[in-house]
């Protein structure tokens, strides 16, 4: 699996574009924004930065080859022409997901294996929109992937074993440690944990029980963890607890999503990635 794209530019894919690029793929990066795709060589330079202070021993050489490895467009066609591998991370929405893979299957090689990145949703909820199921799974990767580096490969029930095995080699190559997910499950095992975890601490803010920073404070103070939650909501960035909130039938998660939106995303504090999020960052 040499030829490789993703679908979705944000902060993940970005991260998934850069990474398989820095480890000797060739990625084609496709957006349906024009926008999104302008302000990658800006992307590259903020991970390329973020190489630097995390990999001591790592080159400007080697990071500069991995751009010139980055091709970009917003041709759909174009994007997935010479494709061994398609990861998908478009926004968490399953009427966009389906809609995006319905799109893709009308043009990709037959010898293609797509993967979705999906954080919640289950593949099997996207393999019928597809014409290829038997090579239809999940790849799903943590923020910061280049550090936090699992990569959880969770088939549904009609993926092939051996495309399974596949995507799980594909992993390795791309630097990342294969968790091999044995059960479909939503979050698969990173996010079953993370996500209640998560949500405790919006419950606790919405409700003006604590602060954000004394809540961070507690639990990095209480459990020795060196981030508290709402430094790994501005890892994940705002916009995806934002969509996976704002149409819940929970009361206290909608307002959850609200007050993200008006006193953050509104604000164009978007996360880690963009410099400002919950916290200010250089």
């Amino acid at each position: 699996m040499q030829q490789v794209t993703v679908l979705g530019t944000g902060v993940l894919g970005s991260q998934i574009i850069f990474q398989a690029a820095y480890k000797g793929k060739d990625v084609v990066a496709y957006d349906i924004s024009d926008d999104m795709l302008a302000k990658l060589p800006e992307r590259w330079e903020y991970l390329k930065k973020a190489y630097r202070h995390d990999f001591p021993d790592v080159t400007d050489e080697a990071l500069d080859v991995a751009v010139s490895r980055i091709r970009s467009t917003s041709d759909l066609k174009d994007a997935l022409k010479d494709a061994d591998i398609v990861i998908e991370s478009v926004p968490e929405r399953l009427d966009i997901k389906q809609s995006t893979w319905r799109k893709v299957s009308e043009v990709a090689p037959a010898k293609t294996v797509f993967c979705t990145n999906s954080s919640t949703l289950l593949p099997s909820r996207m393999a019928p929109f597809t014409d290829r199921p038997d090579r239809f799974l999940s790849l799903h990767f943590a923020n910061e992937i280049w550090k936090n580096n699992t990569g959880e490969v969770m088939a549904q029930p009609q993926t092939d074993p051996k495309v399974f095995d596949s995507v799980v080699q594909f992993a390795e190559e791309i630097g990342m440690v294969p968790i091999r997910v044995r059960k479909e499950q939503p979050g698969y095992v990173l996010n079953s944990m993370l996500v209640p975890f998560l949500r405790a601490a919006a419950d606790l803010w919405v409700r003006d029980v604590a602060s954000i920073e004394d809540i961070d404070k507690t639990w990095r103070i209480a459990t020795g963890a060196p981030l508290g939650p709402f430094q790994f909501y501005d890892l994940i960035g705002m916009m995806t607890p934002y969509m996976l909130n704002k149409d819940s039938s929970d009361p206290v998660s909608r307002e959850f999503a609200e007050r993200i939106k008006t006193e953050y995303i509104d604000k164009g504090r978007l996360g880690k990635g963009a410099g400002h999020g919950f916290y200010d960052y250089e």
